[in-house]
């Protein structure tokens, strides 16, 4: 077996926690970083003296075999999904894995309180459990989402780390909102002048190569366009891509654009069950929950509460409600800082910081004592 490594090694899916969790361990540590980036992994990431950025793909046997190895080698492990190499991996007995997940909260059930684990095998569910065991701690950024991920990996209290989600730190930066704006419209010379409309739904079973846009597009242009932009902003797991037929209206920021940002350029957003608006709360702005396929989805999904009483803004059914609500602005902000004060209870700037402090505290910290003695 090879020595272990001063060296931690994040396993990246979504890539957005990982990216702020790495800025943050950058200023205390001294070990080297490794960076796996999942094939469906669309976040870039800066190499230099210290990180290195390889590609995690069983179809690249060079590149796998050498994620193995960093794997095999390192001192700590965060990941940011699930991810089924988990079950096999033998890690080290002082080695930690830390789940940074991909979402500050849930709509609808996910892991061990999936509807859909009893339709699976004994050996999948197997496997599911053999992963979420690998699970040393998990990060969260409220009580709430410390019950949910309780129940859904089967974790004890003591597994939960309370340091906030690391990405929302972004929404506590004083880079100025005006230069952000001012550099997507430059890109995006179509949305000056105009309020931003972001739709941006999840994922649905069965949809990998079919966007299943369920808008009337044609009659949000007729009805929005003189004063609306819509951001379209499909799920990254969406590979084909939106056929845009109303160009000066609707701009595809499915790829190329980071979420945070299109966030803090957005005034309305719409989506269904994602976790977006967990996050857009911060921002104290409405939203529209267009849920067309409720009952179907509640029943092959399953929701952690009464998805009405859940959501912080209207839920609408077709496209002719949106635009209604659009146009009438129905909205309680009143709920919607309140949801956000239950979801992002421990995310209040700091959580990067306060992360890299809970997992490497005393050591990060007689490390640089060291340092600054030579």
């Amino acid at each position: 077996m090879s020595p272990q490594q001063r060296k931690t090694v994040f396993v990246s899916s979504f890539g957005d926690n990982i990216l702020h969790t790495v800025e943050a361990l950058k200023k205390q540590y001294s070990g080297n970083i490794v960076i796996l980036k999942d094939v469906g992994c669309r976040y870039s990431y800066r190499e230099d003296s210290q990180t290195s950025v390889l590609s995690f793909d069983m179809k690249k046997p060079y590149a796998f075999i050498l994620s193995i190895y960093h794997l095999a080698t390192c001192e700590k492990v965060f990941v940011d999904n699930y991810f089924g190499f988990l079950a096999a991996a033998n890690f080290r007995d002082n080695v930690e894995c830390i789940q940074l997940w991909h979402a500050s909260g849930a709509v609808k059930r996910f892991g061990l309180k999936d509807p859909s684990i009893h339709n699976r095998t004994k050996r999948a569910n197997e496997r599911f459990r053999k992963v979420y065991s690998k699970f040393d701690h998990v990060v969260v950024g409220s009580e709430k989402m410390a019950d949910i991920f309780k129940e859904s990996f089967g974790l004890s209290d003591t597994q939960i780390l309370r340091t906030g989600v690391p990405r929302t730190d972004y929404y506590f930066k004083e880079e100025d909102n005006e230069d952000i704006k001012a550099r997507m419209e430059r890109k995006h010379p179509r949305i000056k002048g105009k309020k931003v409309i972001l739709y941006a739904p999840t994922f649905r079973d069965n949809k990998l190569t079919d966007p299943d846009i369920q808008l009337n597009l044609k009659l949000m242009y007729e009805n929005l366009q003189e004063d609306y932009v819509l951001l379209m902003r499909l799920h990254p797991a969406i590979r084909t891509k939106f056929m845009n037929s109303f160009p000066n209206f609707i701009i595809d920021v499915s790829t190329g654009e980071k979420i945070n940002e299109l966030l803090m350029i957005t005034d309305l957003l719409i989506t269904d069950y994602s976790s977006i608006p967990y996050e857009f709360s911060l921002l104290n702005k409405p939203m529209i929950f267009y849920s067309y396929d409720l009952e179907d989805y509640s029943r092959a999904r399953g929701f952690w509460d009464d998805y009405h009483s859940m959501v912080p803004g209207p839920v609408a059914y077709t496209s002719e409600e949106i635009i209604e609500i659009i146009l009438n602005e129905p909205y309680n902000m009143n709920v919607v800082n309140q949801f956000s004060l239950d979801w992002n209870q421990y995310s209040k700037g700091q959580s990067s910081q306060q992360l890299i402090q809970a997992i490497y505290g005393d050591v990060a910290e007689k490390e640089e004592a060291l340092f600054e003695q030579r």
